[in-house]
């Protein structure tokens, strides 16, 4: 990943990271601990745990759709100034045949969880008269339809859904609530979708930028939006995309 922008206002600050052993969570967790800032990672693989935890991370194993332990996990922490809700799974088929199973997985992974971490972290914020911020990592597919994409697109949609009742609900006490929303970024969970030319191709032309999304350029607007530079920035889903939602 290319050098990312130094925010001085991360350093010294504490976030959750989930999500944190892949993908662009994997990125934002080694990104906070450059720019200074006490990282503590949550995740499911324990050899992605051990490689965060070498880069300077504190690192706690968790299924992040057990919400009795997320919440209790968060509660041990004591207060943080922030959250970054990048945990998420994605099944890729037709509705008409789309499980019921399915639906109901991808959505406790990618907006039960990201709600239940989200009032985890400001109940202990609120307590203690701390500000910071959330951001949820979206998707574009919350803002367009895909072709079987339903239950990603829907669970996509209602984590935008919670970052602006957060953004209501906790503004009054400081804490700012954003979601970034990318186009297809080059993750492992990405790549099982978007590598084979037939998926690939027709989306790269819908882009007007032409190309996918390198990591920094997800990563970047994810360290602003938590830094005192957005600090009169909430309740924005921020398309990442290089232009595909404009159409």
């Amino acid at each position: 990943m290319s050098e990312l922008t130094h925010y001085p206002s991360l350093n010294g600050r504490c976030y959750v990271v989930t999500g944190a052993t892949s993908g662009i969570g994997d990125a934002t967790a080694r990104a906070l601990i450059d720019q200074g800032a006490r990282v503590v990672a949550l995740g499911r693989n324990a050899e992605a745990l051990a490689r965060l935890a070498e880069y300077g991370c504190e690192t706690h194993p968790l299924d992040i759709t057990d919400s009795e332990q997320l919440e209790e996990m968060i509660g041990s922490l004591g207060v943080v100034d922030g959250l970054i809700n990048s945990a998420g799974i994605t099944h890729v088929e037709s509705a008409l045949t789309l499980p019921a199973e399915r639906i109901d997985a991808v959505f406790q992974a990618n907006a039960r969880a990201a709600a239940i971490a989200a009032r985890s972290v400001a109940r202990h914020m609120i307590e203690a008269g701390r500000a910071g911020s959330i951001v949820n990592v979206s998707s574009q597919a919350s803002l367009v339809g895909l072709d079987d994409h339903l239950a990603y697109s829907a669970s996509k949609a209602a984590m935008d859904a919670i970052t602006r009742a957060l953004c209501l609900e906790l503004g009054p006490a400081g804490i700012r609530v954003n979601s970034v929303n990318p186009t297809v970024t080059m993750t492992p969970m990405a790549e099982k979708v978007w590598s084979a030319p037939e998926q690939r191709d027709p989306m790269l032309a819908a882009i007007p930028l032409g190309r996918f999304a390198e990591m920094a350029d997800v990563v970047t607007p994810i360290l602003f939006l938590l830094s005192d530079d957005a600090a009169m920035i909430s309740g924005v889903c921020l398309p990442i995309d290089g232009g595909y939602t404009a159409r």
